[in-house]
């Protein structure tokens, strides 16, 4: 994944919003899943745009997001629970860019992948 450009009102979002009062790991761990908890609309479909050695996931592959892992699962970087093969598993939210979703949807998941890409961890 690619730097993007600065975007301020992306940068403002996710400081006043998803990690405000964070002052360590976990706490902006929480602060983003109770974020893309509250503002994902389950379930949505998404596209794979990234591949990682953690999913099996092909890039072009088109899956359904039903919903996120449990929060000890997002302790390092945010996972979402897809149906895959006939099975449900967990994959990294960074790696999908949704193709039928809401508003609401695409953004939190534009915000994470955003933070993701800048080189922001927790």
């Amino acid at each position: 994944m690619r730097r993007p450009n600065l975007n301020r009102a992306r940068e403002k979002r996710i400081t006043d919003e998803i990690i405000v009062d964070a002052y360590g790991p976990e706490e902006r761990a929480m602060g983003w899943y109770y974020y893309l908890e509250e503002k994902l609309e389950f379930p949505f479909r998404a596209r794979c745009v990234d591949v990682r050695s953690v999913s099996p996931l092909k890039k072009g592959e088109e899956v359904e997001v039903v919903g996120m892992t449990p929060g000890d699962d997002c302790m390092k970087e945010m996972f979402v629970i897809v149906g895959f093969a006939g099975r449900r598993l967990g994959v990294p939210l960074a790696q999908l860019d949704p193709v039928k979703s809401d508003k609401a949807t695409r953004e939190a998941v534009a915000d994470w992948r955003y933070w993701v890409a800048m080189g922001h961890e927790f």
